[in-house]
């Protein structure tokens, strides 16, 4: 279990004044306000490239784009453009061919669509759930369709989730989808397959070939609101949620609804993120308010799984991470205003 930590320290922040510090395994970008959401690009053209939202109780926000130079030991800030509220979410165009324009998405008040080219980062679209009324439910999360690029899902407080033709830039369809404000969404292998978890408690399937139904893959005893789900892009059987306030992580087989195949339970405080290996079906990071992130091997047993493969103790509460898809031994954790790269 120690073999993360023997590797990586104890990630302490060391930060010098270039904002950047690094041991042989980790390296530290200190931002000029606290993050929240990142994300690192798929793009083979842009390698150790992310995108990082300020976390500012505020209208005004800003985006960043930020490169690891590794053979330097120090990250290159490229841009900085301003954003309309806290992004709750950034990703990157899942393009692992570079063959398309490199787009970047936001979500906040609207779903934003950004192109990066040689001079910059520049606005694309603004999208808006409700064009018919002042006021836009706050966009919670969303997901970009990996099997096909021009069509993103959004999750609302609304309770609504919203299917995006980010190339007509128009709605395709939303969808009531929980009871209670929908927390995050994800898409599955087939494209026309997502899910979306909610305050309502509950994980529920859609397939927008025929939206007349859902399958209910899980509810929470006590219907505790269900807070972030992702799905197991290697293996489409396996779901991981976490609930609120909860510091276990709970995995699904979407064949067995209703039933948990899996249960993580090493946090010792509330679980903030998780994700899958992008190249193994068995492998999934968490992290959480413990200042712990946490990868596991679900080959190791099923039910009550208690023993992490590695262990990694940030300095402080670690609010978000991305696991990188093109270079797949890097993780990336946030807290408070550090970003830290860690090489498994």
């Amino acid at each position: 279990m120690s073999s993360l930590q023997r590797l990586l320290g104890d990630g302490r922040d060391t930060s010098s004044e270039d904002n950047t510090s690094s041991s042989s395994e980790v390296y530290t970008y200190l931002a000029p306000w606290a993050v929240y959401s990142f994300n690192f690009s798929s793009n083979p053209h842009y390698p150790f490239q992310l995108a990082l939202g300020s976390f500012i109780e505020d209208t005004n926000n800003s985006i960043q784009i930020i490169q690891l130079l590794p053979e330097q030991a120090r990250f290159e800030v490229k841009t900085t453009i301003p954003h309309t509220y806290a992004p709750t979410k950034i990703m990157w165009i899942p393009d692992l061919e570079g063959s398309h324009p490199h787009l970047m998405a936001t979500s906040s008040d609207h779903l934003r669509i950004w192109r990066q080219d040689e001079s910059g980062l520049s606005s694309v679209s603004s999208l808006v759930n409700n064009r018919h009324s002042d006021y836009c439910g706050p966009i919670t999360s969303f997901d970009w369709n990996a099997n096909d690029l021009t069509m993103i899902g959004t999750a609302s407080i609304d309770s609504t989730c919203t299917i995006w033709d980010i190339e007509r830039q128009a709605m395709k369809k939303q969808i009531l989808t929980h009871t209670k404000e929908v927390n995050d969404i994800a898409f599955g292998h087939d494209p026309n397959i997502f899910a979306s978890v909610g305050a309502d408690g509950s994980v529920r399937r859609f397939d927008l070939r025929s939206l007349e139904q859902c399958t209910i893959l899980y509810e929470s005893q006590g219907y505790i609101p269900l807070l972030r789900l992702a799905w197991n892009k290697i293996d489409p059987n396996y779901i991981a949620i976490i609930m609120m306030d909860s510091p276990t992580v709970t995995i699904l087989d979407v064949r067995s609804p209703g039933m948990p195949l899996a249960v993580l339970q090493s946090h010792q405080n509330f679980v903030n993120a998780i994700s899958w290996a992008p190249n193994s079906s068995c492998y999934i990071c968490t992290a959480g308010d413990d200042r712990q992130a946490l990868i596991w091997d679900l080959r190791r047993s099923l039910g009550e799984i208690r023993e992490p493969m590695m262990v990694y103790n940030a300095e402080a509460e670690i609010i978000n991470l991305s696991w990188s898809v093109l270079q797949p031994n890097w993780v990336a954790i946030a807290y408070n205003k550090s970003l830290q790269l860690l090489k498994l």
